[in-house]
């Protein structure tokens, strides 16, 4: 098996992970559209491209991975269960009273979560600070900042990029989830986004297309570099993995039922 197969594998455990939390948090559910849309691409983060590991995990050096997009938490739990920074037992308090793990990420380093978020559109204000600071002291370090399309209507967001821009801060990426879906409509009718990918070009960053539930697809985008920083434009389904929450903006934040969890979990057995 090689690489790109064993991550493709683990982003299967990810999609599982994600499906048993959400259905083990009982009434309160949790944000499972969004999450699904995310397995391939943070496992090919964590297992195939950061500089990053449990045992590096304190090192100034090591790359570093902010999750803007907050409400996306419950895949970057699972993936860092994946990675080897958090056990089964802890994965498991997910939304349990005493347990490590919320509906937003909440900053952890020994779990490995850098960064709390969840108000949307700050994730890429603080890597640009990061980015600054590192390249002022020659660190090598790289910060990856995953952002939700529709997270690209708040300003904060344009004025991170245009920051970013520029200091010339080649030492960011950023993936956009291009899931095409946002709380509760499409993005196209809360704020038309046919342009993004435009729109991050006109702020200075050199853009990339990926599927972004293909991982040779996100390693090949991954490995593009540049003198100015980059955008990585995922195309995403929300809900990917489920026939029944696929691009239904009515799963963005939902409990399942037993009969909804046995089918969800035996069409990732079907995988």
């Amino acid at each position: 098996m090689n690489d790109t197969q064993k991550i493709s594998k683990a982003a299967i455990r990810i999609r599982r992970n994600i499906i048993d939390m959400t259905y083990h948090a009982g009434a309160y559910g949790a944000h499972i559209g969004g999450g699904l849309s995310l397995p391939e691409i943070l496992a090919t983060l964590y297992l195939g491209v950061m500089n990053v590991s449990p045992e590096t995990k304190d090192s100034e050096t090591r790359d570093r991975f902010i999750l803007s997009k907050g409400h996306g938490a419950i895949a970057l739990y699972a993936t860092l269960k994946e990675a080897g920074f958090i056990t089964d037992e802890e994965l498991s308090t997910f939304k349990h009273d005493g347990g490590l793990f919320w509906t937003h990420p909440c900053k952890n380093p020994r779990c490995g979560i850098e960064f709390s978020s969840g108000s949307l559109g700050q994730g890429l204000s603080l890597a640009a600070g990061i980015a600054l600071a590192f390249k002022r002291k020659n660190n090598p370090a790289h910060i990856y900042v995953v952002i939700g399309d529709g997270e690209c209507d708040e300003g904060s967001v344009w004025e991170a990029a245009s920051f970013v821009s520029h200091h010339k801060l080649n030492n960011i990426t950023v993936i956009v989830d291009e899931n095409k879906l946002q709380l509760d409509a499409p993005t196209k009718d809360i704020v038309n986004k046919d342009d993004l990918t435009k729109r991050w070009q006109a702020f200075g960053f050199d853009t990339v297309q990926a599927d972004g539930h293909n991982v040779e697809s996100l390693l090949t985008a991954f490995a593009h570099h540049s003198e100015k920083p980059v955008a990585i434009m995922a195309q995403t389904i929300k809900g990917k993995g489920v026939s029944f929450i696929e691009n239904n903006p009515e799963w963005h934040v939902h409990p399942l039922t037993q009969q909804q969890y046995e089918q969800a979990m035996k069409e990732q057995e079907d995988d």
